[in-house]
């Protein structure tokens, strides 16, 4: 059975949530392959990484495949451009998810009214779907991406720190807008060098990095990376000049996110600002009457998994790791087995804790009972 996260015993606590690639997944490819190594497991963009470190060429093709059909997708981005079906429902759960956040912070008294969502995405979904719920004019609420300014915006983040409220005409009362912070754990697309800072600029006006002839080049191993039946040791072998290999390389690393290999940032004021925020959470996470909730997090990142394994030593920390599938349920149920205030949340049998089970049967205001097909079909 799906478990609920029962709102009325911690909307009004210290609340983070923390959500992963799996939370977009009808919208952008994630790691994951179709191929398998040797002993059966499923391939990733990171696991070929690092069989790739030292092979050049394979490592190139690699990553520019990553980028074409990870990184750029996300890059030129835009809600209106979204056709299929699922990626329609997919936006109706980013904006089902944010209400739930938004209808939580109502609920609470104090002048403070705050939740942080930490995510590893560097997709521009949680604030294009703020934006609209704004747009639609039945919530009043702040978006905190961390950003301040006015022609041009810059990342601090200290700017995590403030909150706004509303005073009446004469300042006899206070009351605190509800705000969530969209905190970037891995980076993203939007974010650029600007001398010794990071720019924020909300624009799908990116060129694609790779030339079309480059594309075409690498189309038979791309296509083989999403062949159900692929075996790494047959993957096909594309060759470069060195002038190609460093000309990529050259504008890859630019790109303000964290490689799926090592989980670095390659300039160090965005490597400098990943550590800033993994200090924030930690903070956070040792404050009195705390709760994390995760969604579509694989915990790939052992910066973060040790980190919140860290901070479980705080008794008032309370953890709810939702998992996709029930295999992913006994990993994480490993890993976490050595702390009782960890609430590991699985599907039932031959069902997907995917985004839209998320907020229908775990993370809403109203939670559904969940009915499994074989009773529903007997009524």
């Amino acid at each position: 059975m799906f478990e609920p996260i029962e709102m009325l015993d911690v909307y009004n606590k210290n609340i983070h949530i923390l959500i992963g690639s799996g939370a977009s997944a009808d919208i952008f490819p994630t790691l994951a392959l179709q191929i398998k190594d040797g002993s059966g497991k499923f391939e990733t963009i990171e696991t070929l990484a690092t069989k790739f470190e030292n092979w050049q060429e394979k490592k190139t093709a690699l990553f520019m495949h990553y980028y074409n059909t990870c990184i750029f997708p996300v890059q030129t981005f835009s809600p209106k451009a979204i056709t299929s079906q699922d990626g329609i429902e997919n936006l109706k759960n980013y904006d089902a998810f944010l209400k739930t956040i938004l209808g939580m912070l109502d609920r609470r008294k104090e002048l403070n009214r705050k939740i942080n969502i930490f995510t590893t995405n560097y997709d521009g979904c949680l604030t294009h779907g703020a934006d609209k719920i704004l747009r639609e004019g039945n919530y009043d609420f702040v978006i905190n991406d961390g950003a301040a300014g006015f022609h041009k915006k810059y990342l601090h983040a200290k700017n995590f720190n403030t909150f706004q409220c509303q005073t009446g005409i004469f300042e006899r009362t206070n009351y605190g807008i509800p705000q969530i912070n969209i905190i970037h754990l891995h980076g993203s697309v939007y974010w650029s060098k600007s001398d010794e800072r990071i720019a924020v600029n909300y624009t799908s006006n990116f060129e694609n990095i790779l030339h079309p002839r480059t594309i075409q080049k690498i189309e038979k191993f791309s296509d083989y990376l999403e062949t159900k039946g692929g075996v790494t040791g047959k993957i096909p072998s594309v060759s470069f000049t060195s002038s190609q290999i460093q000309n990529f390389w050259s504008e890859y690393n630019k790109l303000p996110i964290v490689n799926p290999t090592k989980w670095k940032f390659h300039e160090t004021v965005f490597e400098e600002h990943y550590y800033q925020m993994l200090r924030l959470l930690s903070y956070e996470l040792e404050k009195p009457n705390s709760v994390l909730i995760t969604f579509g997090f694989s915990f790939a990142d052992e910066h973060i998994l040790r980190l919140i394994q860290r901070s479980l030593s705080n008794p008032q920390l309370q953890a709810f790791i939702c998992c996709f599938s029930q295999s992913g349920a006994k990993k994480l149920g490993e890993e976490f087995k050595l702390w009782k205030n960890v609430k590991i949340i699985s599907p039932p049998d031959n069902e997907r804790l995917n985004f839209t089970n998320f907020n229908k049967y775990v993370f809403s205001l109203k939670p559904e009972k969940y009915v499994p097909p074989e009773d529903e079909a007997a009524l």
